[in-house]
């Protein structure tokens, strides 16, 4: 197993286009002219998936003031992401990325620490775009609580 290659500040970020939990197809390039942050998540409706999902819930207002759009992506289906928004009233798009093609081009699939053990998943990973597609910061094995004020810090 290797390290994933991760983004930098200064990168493009790769093109993508997700179906999102209404089954409508979602490109990064329909956020173009905005800021977008586009955050990475193992699995719906678990403890800190759900705690992450909810901060970014409740900071949205803020969020939405400084310019910044949310997109969720994980590798669930479809129908968990519609049952995860749905049960946590979610107020932002969930993309599924059941390949993980786009987790790995980002940089949040791959080699990562479990319970001391080594193994492949989805790293918890946080990277905001800026309106002409460039990463602007990009944070790598985030805590899930806590993490949105962290990001709120930054980017104001």
């Amino acid at each position: 197993m290797t390290e994933p290659t991760r983004l930098n500040v200064g990168d493009t970020a790769p093109a993508f286009t997700l179906t999102d939990d209404s089954g409508n197809q979602v490109s990064l390039s329909d956020y173009a002219g905005s800021k977008v942050l586009v955050y990475f998540y193992p699995k719906a409706n678990t403890p800190g998936c759900t705690t992450e999902a909810c901060d970014f819930r409740d900071s949205m207002e803020q969020l939405n003031s400084l310019g910044v759009d949310v997109l969720g992506i994980s590798p669930d289906p479809v129908d968990k992401l519609a049952a995860f928004k749905k049960d946590h009233d979610l107020n932002f798009p969930l993309l599924s990325d059941e390949d993980k093609t786009v987790l790995t081009e980002w940089g949040a699939y791959g080699e990562k620490k479990n319970y001391g053990k080594v193994v492949q998943g989805v790293i918890r990973s946080t990277v905001l775009i800026d309106e002409a597609g460039t990463v602007e910061l990009a944070k790598y094995n985030v805590k899930a609580t806590g993490h949105v004020a962290r990001i709120l810090k930054d980017v104001s």
